[in-house]
């Protein structure tokens, strides 16, 4: 990069840069991901697999599944490493900054959330992005299980039959653990909310006043509408919808039945492949 490009940016626009790069994981090569996290696809043999992992990290002892990590297939999001604090594509935290920039330029009212957050790095993201433009008073909602997905209610939700969501033991990450994550990049805060539990249980009753921006990763049909539902009429005019999850069939639909039943006519944009978003009018 010409030295001039270094010297055009602020310090607060290097930071931000830097720390995508970190919560990507994308400085270092990738370790290798943990045999346990891919348990699930020994099938009957998957107890066997964690047993045999559990005892080799009583030694300190770790075996891993090594993997085609090139930069070409991360920052499309199309793969991450597994000790990224983020799934997100380098493309969805380009554009995540720009929406929150954007709210915070135009003093667009209310607060940010997540709904479905891992290991918390786009929280984390947004919260840097609030302290970089001197922000002390909106507040990060960080909703989660912290158990992973539920089992699909095909009875009710039939665009969910057959998702298999739940049973993916690395997409459980606890409370704790996001926190902790929250804690290593200086970040945690009280304006740091969190949301524990099925988001039909939390987001009814959630705190949550006014919202500026919505961040959904919910995967599935029930978790994207249920924050739709719940959360997006506190959304200010001017606010931002973002869906994480569009190239999944169900999260697609949910998305589009509610824009459809709510008469929503602002352009949905692509961010990447299964990213997009929509401005609030």
């Amino acid at each position: 990069m010409p030295q001039d490009a270094l010297t055009d940016r602020s310090p607060g626009q290097l930071y931000l840069d830097l720390l995508k790069k970190t919560l990507h994981f994308s400085l270092w090569e990738d370790p290798g991901k943990p045999i346990e996290s891919v348990a699930y696809r020994a099938g009957v043999g998957a107890a066997l697999v964690r047993g045999v992992a559990a005892l080799l990290k009583k030694v300190r002892l770790r075996l891993v599944v090594l993997r085609d990590m090139d930069q070409e297939r991360r920052y499309p999001g199309s793969t991450w490493p597994a000790y990224a604090h983020t799934m997100v594509s380098r493309q969805r935290l380009d554009n995540l900054q720009q929406l929150v920039t954007t709210v915070l330029q135009e003093n667009v009212p209310g607060d940010l959330i997540e709904t479905g957050v891992w290991r918390g790095g786009s929280c984390i993201f947004m919260k840097a992005i609030l302290a970089v433009h001197g922000e002390a008073t909106r507040r990060v909602f960080v909703a989660d299980s912290f158990a992973g997905l539920p089992k699909p209610n095909a009875a009710q939700y039939p665009s969910d039959a057959g998702d298999e969501h739940h049973v993916h033991d690395f997409l459980a990450v606890s409370r704790e653990q996001v926190e902790e994550n929250f804690r290593k990049y200086g970040l945690l805060d009280e304006r740091v909310v969190f949301l524990k539990g099925w988001f039909k249980d939390t987001l009814p009753v959630a705190p949550i006043q006014q919202l500026a921006l919505m961040r959904l990763d919910g995967d599935m049909y029930e978790s994207t509408m249920d924050a739709l539902v719940h959360l997006y009429p506190k959304l200010s005019a001017g606010g931002f919808c973002i869906i994480d999850d569009y190239a999944l069939a169900g999260c697609q639909k949910a998305v589009d039945d509610f824009r459809t039943r709510e008469k929503i006519t602002a352009p949905l944009v692509e961010i990447d492949h299964t990213g997009r978003f929509w401005r609030k009018s």
